[in-house]
């Protein structure tokens, strides 16, 4: 028998046709907005969650969660600024200022 001649249909090439059909269906098929924002909503969610617990003790843990609260919803925190979070931590202001960039630049946001 021989086996060389055969093809595997996952390791076949894709169909065009089935390409084009796909395609299609991209421009029939509107995206539910609402669906749209929340996934988004918890793709940001979740990446702050996961940056968080970078810090390698419970202090910095909760200075990062302050960074965020700071950069996101400052009043939250009554309005500190991070020269206000670094003093509270017993941290430089250039160690807060750099998690603070780590943050923007992590999450994509402009500094």
């Amino acid at each position: 028998m021989n086996t060389q001649n055969k093809t595997n249909p996952a390791q076949s090439a894709p169909n065009p046709a089935r390409a084009s059909a796909s395609d299609d269906a991209f421009f029939q098929n509107p995206v539910d907005p609402k669906a749209e924002a929340r996934a988004m909503a918890a793709e940001a969610i979740a990446h702050v969650l996961l940056w968080i617990p970078e810090g390698t003790t419970l202090e910095q843990r909760g200075l990062r969660a302050s960074i965020v609260l700071r950069q996101v919803r400052p009043d939250l925190i009554g309005g500190m600024t991070l020269e206000a979070l670094g003093e509270q931590a017993g941290c430089t202001p250039q160690t807060v200022h750099k998690l603070a960039d780590d943050f923007r630049q992590s999450m994509g946001l402009v500094s």
